[in-house]
C-alpha cells in the first residue's frame, strides 16, 4: 500500500495522505511523515513538514497536530495540506505604528504585544515588516533578506516594547556590530512568579534547543553562552516586578533564564506552565493573557554620528493594569 495519496484541493494547494505502516510505528510525527512521503511527487523535507505542523496543516481525523514530537501509531492516516506558494517578498500593509524616533538611518518602534516582527510560518502577513514596508517604502536595509528588510533584532510576538530598525545597509551593519560587541543595551521589565533571591544578580547559563521539543529553548550544556542580569524592582505577595538586562541575545533568553531560576514570567504559555499562584495575587495573575514582558529601554550609538541614544517606553496598559492590582492586593 502506498504511503501517500496526492490530490488537488484547488488549482494551487496540494493535499496528501500519509499512512503509517508498522515500520514507522513509534517514530516522531515529523520524521514519520518525512519517511512516509519520500516517494511523493513533491518531496517534503523534515524542516518543511515541521513548518506545516506548526501552521496546523497536518491533521488526524480532522484534528490539527501541532506537536512534531508526537509518536505515531500503525494505521494512523495523517492528512497534509500544502498551501499555495506565497510571494517571494512581503507586501506593504497599512498597520499603525508607534514611532518613538526616526531619521534617515534608523527607526525606533514601540511594538505592541500581538504583533509579529517578520513573516514566518503561521504569520505570513500583518507583521511589523509589512507595516514598515508601507511606512518606509523602499528605504529599508536589505541585509536581512527580502523577508526581513531592516530587521536587526526581534521581539517575540507577545512581548511589547522597543525595537530598532535599520533604514539602510550602513545602519544595519553598524547596529549589528553593536549587538556583537554588546555596546547596544536592552533593558526589559517582567512580572514574574515569586520573588527571586538574591534580589539582584546574574543568570549565566547556556541556551539551546530543547532536547525533546524543538520548538522550545532550554538551558542545556550544549547551548550557546547566555548571560542575563536581573534586579527585583518591586516584590508582591506571590509575584514581583523584575528588571532584566541582556548581555547576550539568545532566542527567548529572558523567558528561559527566569524559568531556569524558578521564577518564570507571568502568563508565559511556553515556559511558565504549571506555575500556581498563591495568596492575593491569584485572581489578578491567572487571567493575564500573555507573557508579562516589556522591552522598556534601548540604548545604542547612532550608526552615522556615533552619538549615544537612549529611548524608554512605559509599560503598556495591560501590564500597568496588572501592576495596579498587585499593588492594591486585590
Amino acid at each position: 500500500m502506498p504511503y501517500y495519496r496526492r490530490e488537488m484541493k484547488n488549482s494551487e494547494s496540494q493535499f496528501l495522505q500519509a499512512i503509517i505502516t508498522p515500520v514507522l510505528h513509534g517514530q516522531r510525527l515529523d520524521k514519520a511523515l518525512t519517511l512516509a512521503l519520500t516517494d511523493a511527487a513533491q518531496v517534503l523535507s523534515r524542516a518543511r513538514l515541521q513548518g506545516l505542523i506548526a501552521e496546523g496543516c497536518v491533521t488526524l481525523s480532522g484534528t490539527p497536530m501541532t506537536d512534531g514530537s508526537r509518536k505515531v501509531k500503525t494505521d494512523e492516516i495523517f492528512e497534509v495540506l500544502i498551501p499555495p506558494p506565497l510571494p517571494a517578498e512581503p507586501e506593504a500593509q497599512q498597520i499603525a505604528l508607534d514611532v518613538v524616533y526616526e531619521d534617515d538611518d534608523v527607526l525606533v518602534i514601540n511594538k505592541p504585544s500581538g504583533l509579529v516582527v517578520h513573516p514566518a510560518p503561521g504569520n505570513r502577513d500583518q507583521t511589523l515588516v509589512n507595516a514598515l514596508l508601507a511606512y518606509c517604502g523602499d528605504s529599508l536595509s536589505g541585509i536581512g533578506g527580502v523577508a526581513r528588510p531592516g530587521i536587526v533584532h526581534r521581539l517575540d510576538k507577545d512581548t511589547s516594547g522597543l525595537i530598532v530598525v535599520a533604514r539602510n545597509d550602513l545602519a544595519h551593519q553598524a547596529l549589528s556590530r553593536q549587538f556583537a560587541d554588546r555596546t547596544l543595551s536592552r533593558t526589559y521589565q517582567a512580572i514574574v512568579w515569586g520573588v527571586p533571591m538574591p534580589r539582584s544578580g546574574s543568570i549565566d547559563a547556556p541556551i539551546g534547543r530543547h532536547l525533546r521539543d524543538r520548538k522550545k529553548m532550554a538551558v542545556t550544556a550544549k547551548g550557546k553562552a547566555a548571560l542575563t542580569y536581573y534586579k527585583v524592582l518591586e516584590p508582591f505577595v506571590a509575584t514581583s516586578l523584575v528588571e532584566c538586562k541582556l548581555a547576550t541575545g539568545r532566542t527567548h533568553q529572558i523567558r528561559v533564564h527566569l524559568a531556569h531560576l524558578k521564577h518564570p514570567v507571568v502568563g508565559d504559555p511556553v515556559y511558565g506552565r504549571g506555575r500556581a499562584a498563591g495568596g492575593k495575587a491569584d485572581s489578578a495573575v491567572r487571567v493575564f493573557p500573555r507573557q508579562a514582558l516589556h522591552a522598556a529601554a534601548l540604548q545604542f550609538k547612532h550608526p552615522r554620528t556615533g552619538m549615544m541614544m537612549r529611548f524608554t517606553a512605559k509599560l503598556p496598559a495591560d501590564m500597568a493594569g496588572l501592576l495596579k492590582k498587585l499593588r492594591s492586593g486585590k
